[in-house]
Parts: C-alpha cells; structure tokens; sequence
C-alpha cells in the first residue's frame, strides 16, 4: 500500500522530485550569487547562508563549488544549444532561420543559467569540466556557422568571411549578459527583439 501524500516516507518519485527541486534551487542560488558577486568571490557559504540552509545541506546535492559551476553552465549552455537547434530546424530561409536563433539566444542571455555562461571564464573550471564546456560551446557555434553558410548559400545573409560574422554575432548576444538587469527599462522580449533587428541589418543581404 503506498504511503499517504504527506508522509516523511513518500514514494521514490516524489522523493526524487523533491531532491531535484533542491538542488534546482541551489543552482540557481549559486548562478545569482557567481553572475553578482563573481565565482573566487562566492563561497559555498554565502550559497547556503542565500538559501537559509546549513553549508553541510549544500553540500548533500554536490561535492564541491566547481561541480555547482560546472552545473549552471552547463545548464545555460543547453538552454542556448536547445533555442539554437530548434531556429536551425524550422522552415524558411537561412536568414529567417538566423533571427529566430539571435531571438532564443538573446532570451537566454537574460536568464540566470545563460548569464554565468557568460560572465563566468572557462579558466574557472577545472581541466575536465573545462574541456566538456568547450565541447558544448562548440555546438553552438557549429549550428550559427551553419546557418550563415545556409543563408550566403540562398542568397538571405550577405558576409565575405562566415567565420568572422560568427564570432560577430555570437560576441555581440553573449554581451548581454553583462550589462542587463532585470530591473532596467528594457523587458527580456525588448531586448530580444532589439538585438534581431539590430543583427538583422548587418546580415541581411
């Protein structure tokens, strides 16, 4: 007979769910606490003291501050690579396709996951989790590069050097994560839609 709802001894799903919205809530804590004050600068400490939790709880979901941050990029890595992946599948032309990709990559650079990809260097992690970044980071490139092949080859992008306008663009949205607030004058959807427009006119042919 399975236990009631609010028994300490609830089903392994809902135990299962409640250990991921834990550690969930730490990572988020944490991306704040590294986008605000800086990784070196951040102590598992201040995550946990953030949280009103003890530093032992804090380190019941993860072994160490670099697993936590290796954790968030790779969380906001996947956000872009999903948006990004999901642009280069839709129909239409390779520009069409290229402003739906600045449009989810832009969104993903005001949230807090994409922000600490950002702000956060690759030199922080340690050498394993530096190269399973880097990898990650490649498929993004690899899938805007493709792209402005794709839209030079239907005559939508006009570059003379893809390579350069990719680094261009991705330089330019991954910015973002440096200068917004979320309690500046533009929404996350202006800021979007700004940086399309913005990109657009430097692409389109």
């Amino acid at each position: 007979m399975p236990a009631p709802a609010d028994s300490p001894w609830s089903d392994r799903p809902d135990a299962d769910a409640e250990r991921q919205a834990k550690r969930m809530a730490v990572l988020r804590m944490a991306a704040r606490q590294f986008n605000e004050n800086g990784f070196r600068a951040t102590s598992m400490a201040d995550v946990a003291s953030a949280l009103q939790v003890t530093k032992p709880t804090i380190y019941h979901y993860f072994a160490s501050k670099d697993e936590i941050l290796f954790e968030c990029v790779r969380m906001g890595l996947a956000q872009i690579r999903e948006g990004t992946a999901r642009a280069a599948a839709r129909g239409g032309t390779g520009l069409d396709r290229m402003q739906d990709l600045i449009h989810a990559y832009a969104l993903a650079m005001t949230e807090d996951f994409g922000i600490c990809v950002s702000r956060t260097g690759d030199a922080e992690l340690s050498p394993a989790s530096r190269a399973k970044f880097r990898a990650l980071k490649r498929e993004i490139d690899a899938i805007l590069r493709g792209l402005i092949d794709e839209g030079i080859a239907d005559g939508s992008i006009r570059a003379q050097d893809p390579q350069l306008a990719a680094f261009l663009v991705s330089g330019a949205i991954n910015w973002i994560a440096h200068w917004y607030r979320p309690d500046g004058p533009k929404s996350r959807d202006e800021i979007a839609e700004g940086t399309v427009e913005t990109l657009t006119r430097a692409l389109s042919a």
